[in-house]
């Protein structure tokens, strides 16, 4: 039998309490649409406590921010095991989780909303932007990635976020075709970069040599050859360059 008196919260439950309500209104509507007496409503208190805990709406909606880029940083990590293919159509799904949960909130973040010019704010993002990028390369094997290397893996994190950012405008394309669609996305930059420069090509190799003929990889393949029009001449294969250039 409860009594009807509120338990007091000590400053960093209370702190967490509010960064926890800020980041759902933000997750809802775009952040700048959102008042602190919304937020102070939300959690229960008044707008001069939660100046208390917080400097401002800015300061507030930083704490959420970190909050919100700690778990999407979170949704990359994936256990080093089967297809990479797999692997990366998980990451994905992951991905668009988050992206669903928090749409106006994710746009914002990308977009700049209230923290724009926000030195801060800008390096939590690019801090998501390098941890997604480093799973990759683990995930590769890689110890010392390459430049080619680098520029197809952060070309597509840049891509998973733009992809996104279109997407939560109308959603229009089913999002399982999106996931999968990424995932050959990055096959095709990987592909197109060996094509050019002998490690890539003996890293994308070692990564393909692994994929099953079900697995996302091999989806890419069947599609691929279903465009090709049956009496359509063979293209010469191509040597390899002999050095780093194309």
């Amino acid at each position: 039998m409860t009594t009807g008196v509120r338990r007091r919260m000590g400053v960093d439950e209370r702190r967490q309490q509010l960064i926890g309500v800020a980041l759902d209104l933000f997750s809802r509507r775009s952040p700048e649409d959102v008042s602190i007496d919304e937020i102070a409503a939300a959690a229960g208190i008044s707008r001069p406590l939660v100046y208390h805990y917080f400097p401002g709406k800015q300061s507030l909606y930083e704490a959420a921010l970190r909050r919100a880029a700690d778990e999407l940083a979170a949704r990359f990590l994936e256990p080093l095991e089967g297809p990479l293919g797999a692997r990366l159509l998980r990451v994905m799904g992951r991905f668009f989780d988050f992206v669903d949960e928090h749409g106006p909130g994710f746009s914002a973040l990308m977009r700049g909303g209230p923290a724009v010019g926000s030195s801060t704010a800008n390096a939590m993002i690019d801090g998501v932007r390098q941890a997604a990028y480093e799973q990759i390369i683990t995930h590769l094997g890689v110890e010392d990635p390459p430049a080619r290397l680098e520029l197809v893996v952060r070309s597509w994190v840049s891509l998973a976020e733009s992809t996104a950012l279109i997407w939560l405008d109308g959603r229009r394309i089913p999002r399982e075709e999106l996931e999968m669609q990424l995932v050959h996305d990055f096959a095709a930059l990987a592909a197109v970069s060996a094509a050019y420069d002998r490690e890539m090509a003996g890293i994308v190799l070692r990564a393909l040599s692994q994929e099953p003929a079900e697995g996302p990889f091999g989806d890419l393949l069947a599609r691929l050859a279903a465009l090709a029009p049956a009496a359509a001449p063979a293209v010469p294969a191509q040597r390899l360059p002999s050095g780093n250039t194309p």
